[in-house]
């Protein structure tokens, strides 16, 4: 097996729920499993978002968990020159153009989105009319953000967990931001960029961002970086099938250790649901010799009465 480095990439932009909680196991597991590295990054590039101490509580909740990574935490945010040369490197190379249109604008020009399209596709309003941020600023009279060109055709992409799968970027968002116009890169660019540069080869995330894998390999490709492995795994969902959120505090690992909950027990709770029937309360390090990925049932974990009142040991 070729050597193994995954990471932990939570946004300290709110309580860290159960549902983090299984994809961090997730990732943690299949690493370690496989004598690999981790690393942790905290993507606190939206600045708004983030919360005074939500850093130091996303490091405390992982530390209760019983996860560890190698070497230090990283903040996203103190990369941003290396971001910034990115953008500018595919600016200058013509992969990448100046846009000035706002969210409504967008909007307007895309009133009815076709079969496959997302709303607020973006049509492609100011591909090729300014060469620099500069130049755009001063005709639209507004900052620029960056998007990427992204040129017609499907790109077929195969998911360690998921097995091959098709998308078409192109029709289905068109030519995406990789820089706001407040200057910070976008998420799209600011993974790919670090996810390089910290070497990782394996990337376990939640299925929801499975859509987001065919623009990361777009931004790999034009700026010559390699592309990870993918493995996109169910999320942790509500006795109704909805994804749980950040403001599910009831459900937040603070929470959770504040009612008494011992990490033990969640820990065990993650991996009765990620093919470890018999799971005791234990650490998490106690399962790595029976961590298997392929028995990591592939359906949505169901948060349902039943779950809950076993986690809670009501």
């Amino acid at each position: 097996m070729t050597h193994v480095v995954g990471r932990l990439a939570p946004s300290p932009t709110g309580n860290l729920h159960l549902g983090h909680a299984r994809t961090f196991l997730l990732a943690w597991w299949q690493a370690r499993a496989a004598g690999g590295r981790l690393v942790l990054r905290l993507e606190d590039l939206d600045e708004g978002r983030v919360r005074p101490g939500s850093v130091e509580q996303c490091l405390a909740d992982l530390a209760w968990l019983g996860l560890d990574w190698d070497g230090e935490p990283e903040l996203q945010s103190r990369g941003q020159a290396r971001l910034d040369a990115a953008v500018r490197e595919l600016l200058e190379r013509g992969a990448a153009y100046p846009c000035v249109c706002s969210r409504k604008e967008i909007e307007l020009a895309q009133s009815a989105p076709h079969p496959g399209q997302e709303k607020g596709r973006y049509p492609g309003t100011c591909r090729g009319r300014w060469r620099t941020l500069e130049e755009a600023e001063r005709a639209g009279g507004r900052p620029a953000a960056v998007r990427l060109l992204v040129e017609p055709g499907a790109i077929a992409l195969v998911d360690e967990f998921l097995g091959p799968f098709t998308s078409d970027p192109a029709r289905e968002v068109g030519d995406f931001p990789i820089a706001r116009r407040a200057g910070a890169a976008a998420y799209q660019l600011a993974v790919v960029v670090d996810d390089a540069r910290a070497g990782v080869s394996d990337v376990v995330r939640g299925d929801d961002l499975l859509p987001s894998t065919a623009r990361q390999f777009l931004v790999q490709r034009a700026l010559g970086l390699p592309h990870p492995r993918w493995h996109h795994v169910p999320l942790v969902v509500d006795a109704e099938g909805r994804r749980l959120a950040k403001r599910s505090d009831d459900l937040a690992l603070c929470a959770l250790r504040a009612r008494g909950v011992p990490p033990e027990r969640v820990v065990a709770w993650v991996a009765r649901r990620s093919g470890l029937a018999a799971a005791e309360p234990a650490a998490a390090r106690a399962f790595l010799s029976e961590y298997r990925a392929e028995r990591v049932p592939r359906a949505p974990v169901r948060l349902d009465a039943a779950a809950l009142d076993e986690l809670l040991a009501r």
